[in-house]
């Protein structure tokens, strides 16, 4: 196997795996069920980053075929993948966030594709906390904290915390007429997603590095001070 350029879900840096940090095994069902012929494959992935170092377990099902001599092959039909280990594709954040609202992150994330509906659920429960925190919004329902904030932050990223609001209200009430259903697909939960990691990395990481920018220069002048003193 040629190596092949990946992004480490663990330190988030772009590597170049080869055949010494890349493992694979197939295993194929040989036995007839009604519901057909499938292989599994499993790839352990090993982060060639010494600072990391650490695995990626995945699981893809496929369905199989049976070849003329018996031996079985993949086709290009995939049925599922898992995300093992780690279990989501969530971004990793510092631990000065929050951790109730790392919490709801990190969920959204897991059950993206299990339950885009539920997903959504969180993703709008993790802004309601982010706005709360960040904002010290006085505590109400979300529609009136999001109007708090609207002329104090960017009128596009407001439009799209509103609409996380609405998508969200789908999973977290049910329609009036309980016969109609609003499904939520998995690659609309994860713009969803897309938006919180925008946030946090605009509004928390932004704000810490600006903070330990000007310190840095309040400690500097400090120190001057001192050495004229000498």
């Amino acid at each position: 196997m040629n190596g092949f350029n990946w992004k480490c879900p663990h330190c988030e840096r772009d590597v170049t795996i080869t055949n010494d940090r890349f493992s694979e095994k197939q295993h194929y069902n040989y036995i007839d069920s009604s519901n057909g012929n499938y292989v599994i494959v499993t790839e352990f992935l090993i982060c060639p980053n010494p600072d990391c170092n650490k695995y990626t377990l995945e699981a893809t099902l496929y369905d199989s075929i049976s070849t003329t001599n018996g031996i079985k092959a993949n086709t290009a039909k995939l049925i599922k993948k898992w995300n093992l280990i780690p279990s989501s594709k969530g971004k990793v954040f510092p631990d000065y966030i929050p951790t109730p609202i790392l919490n709801d992150y990190n969920e959204a994330c897991e059950i993206k594709d299990l339950s885009p509906k539920a997903s959504a659920t969180l993703a709008r429960r993790c802004l309601q906390g982010i706005i709360r925190d960040f904002w010290k919004v006085k505590p109400t329902i979300l529609a009136k904290e999001i109007e708090e904030i609207e002329d104090k932050i960017d009128p596009l990223i407001w439009q799209a915390i509103d609409a996380v609001r609405k998508v969200g209200n789908i999973g977290a009430h049910m329609e009036k007429d309980i016969n109609l259903i609003v499904d939520v697909e998995p690659h609309e939960a994860e713009l969803l997603i897309n938006l919180i990691e925008t946030v946090l990395d605009e509004w928390y990481i932004a704000k810490y590095k600006r903070e330990q920018k000007l310190t840095a220069i309040t400690a500097l002048s400090k120190a001057k001070d001192e050495e004229r003193k000498i």
